[in-house]
């Protein structure tokens, strides 16, 4: 499968109380060409990734409504939206109005990847953003129906990019990774959020032996 046609593909799932940042606008926040925004994002991503030996895929559980809801992109929000294009030499166009909002995962994901130079690629096991019912900007876990679609878009995911391993990031991205270590290899490092910000920092920073930067990491 083509990058164009993963896209494609993303676009066109559709399931009960779950936005879709490729394919729906959400008529508070977006821009009116917002979903195109978002996809075409994704695409110069996924043609640059393709075509870059990618360490791991840091897989996180589902896009959230203060981060990849608005920008399309997992673990990133707004305030790490040019951060992430500029990590991947690419231009990225905010899909939202307004102050731009931020997502403490996102915060703590991307001040750690200021300090792994390898090439990272970011996505989640259910890679749309499902609420609750009748309240949009919240977050629920995905369904186990929603899991099965989300590991199967995975699946295809690494067998484009190739990553030398997958970092799964907390227990619900595990699950799902290590289903696929006949693929690749797989590890799990604890979810920065409920208490787990200094588990993720100290697993993150043995995994990419990172020694330095030391001041950093104390600031998280």
């Amino acid at each position: 499968m083509r990058p164009a046609e993963f896209v494609s593909s993303l676009q066109g799932l559709k399931f009960k109380n779950v936005f879709n940042p490729y394919s729906d606008r959400c008529t508070v926040h977006d821009l009116e060409d917002a979903p195109s925004r978002r996809s075409k994002a994704l695409l110069e991503l996924m043609e640059t990734a393709v075509a870059t030996e990618i360490d791991a895929l840091w897989i996180g559980r589902d896009l959230g409504h203060r981060g990849g809801r608005r920008t399309g992109l997992a673990l990133t929000d707004d305030v790490h939206l040019t951060t992430h294009a500029t990590r991947w030499n690419v231009s990225i166009e905010r899909a939202t109005t307004g102050s731009m909002v931020a997502e403490r995962t996102a915060a703590v994901i991307w001040s750690m990847l200021a300090l792994v130079p390898a090439a990272v690629f970011l996505w989640n096991v259910f890679p749309l953003h499902p609420h609750e019912p009748g309240d949009p900007f919240s977050n629920r876990s995905h369904r186990p129906h929603e899991r099965a679609v989300g590991e199967a878009v995975l699946a295809e995911l690494v067998e484009m990019l190739r990553p030398r391993r997958l970092v799964a990031i907390g227990n619900d991205a595990a699950k799902v990774a290590f289903r696929l270590v006949a693929i690749t290899e797989a590890v799990q490092v604890r979810h920065p959020s409920y208490g787990g910000q200094s588990d993720f920092v100290r697993q993150v920073r043995c995994l990419y032996d990172l020694r330095a930067g030391n001041e950093q990491l104390k600031l998280l």
